[in-house]
């Protein structure tokens, strides 16, 4: 009879995640924010894109358009990363600068569904930093114009279902302004370099899916390698970039 009883528990527990999908949650995008788009702004916020972004929404024809990220190896089902370029229907071309923000803050689209668990998201990186992508998002720059490309939803399955319904919560949004460390603070400059914008310790602690993106020091394994990935039927393992010779 327990046993019976646990089974019915997990089966119900199974059918539930597996019926609601990706959670939805209220969002709140800041309806005042509207990004100054300057050069230095574009080009920093390129350099970042090209370590947060492309590697998931950067498409063989060069653009932002997204692309099979999800190619059922990785345990989490089949999909396409997003659309980004400023196509108005089918890219962010529609999104206001808050919605950005608050999504790249939080991880919350600005239908209020949870992007999914690659997607970055940081309470560590800067507001300038983050007004970068933004600019970039906006600027002239080829890899960023419309394109109408449109890719299906993505098929999760129920183990992604489950991590993104008890496991990967948003972050929630900073209740007061996030500044990088100075240039002149070499060390702590790296430091956020590493834990921010670029991300470094995501690839190489041990696990996607026990790196805590609020305190990343906190992570698994922090820098010292572990996460698997399987390209082109290879598999592959980060390597351990801490001070040991």
């Amino acid at each position: 009879m327990v046993v019976l009883a646990v089974l019915v528990l997990l089966g119900g527990a199974a059918l539930y995640f597996n019926l609601k999908g990706v959670p939805t949650y209220d969002t709140h995008p800041p309806q005042d924010l509207k990004v100054e788009v300057t050069p230095e702004r574009v080009a920093r916020g390129k350099k970042i894109a090209a370590s947060l972004c492309n590697s998931c929404h950067l498409s063989e024809a060069g653009k932002l358009e997204g692309k099979l990220f999800l190619k059922g190896t990785e345990g989490f089902g089949t999909g396409y990363a997003p659309n980004i370029t400023q196509h108005p229907e089918h890219g962010i071309g529609s999104w206001t600068d808050g919605e950005l923000y608050y999504l790249l803050r939080t991880g919350i689209k600005r239908d209020g569904k949870l992007a999914f668990i690659a997607m970055p998201r940081s309470s560590v990186v800067s507001d300038e930093d983050y007004y970068s992508i933004i600019a970039y998002l906006r600027s002239d720059a080829p890899e960023v114009q419309p394109s109408a490309k449109k890719h299906p939803p993505l098929k999760l399955n129920l183990l992604a279902k489950v991590l993104m319904n008890v496991a990967f919560k948003p972050l929630p949004f900073p209740e007061s302004p996030v500044v990088a460390p100075p240039l002149t603070d070499a060390v702590a400059h790296g430091r956020y370099l590493v834990n921010g914008p670029l991300e470094c310790f995501n690839c190489h602690s041990a696990d996607f899916t026990t790196n805590d993106i609020a305190r990343p020091e906190n992570s698994k394994g922090y820098l010292q390698g572990g996460t698997v990935f399987i390209e082109h039927g290879d598999t592959l393992v980060s390597p351990n970039i801490t001070m040991d010779p």
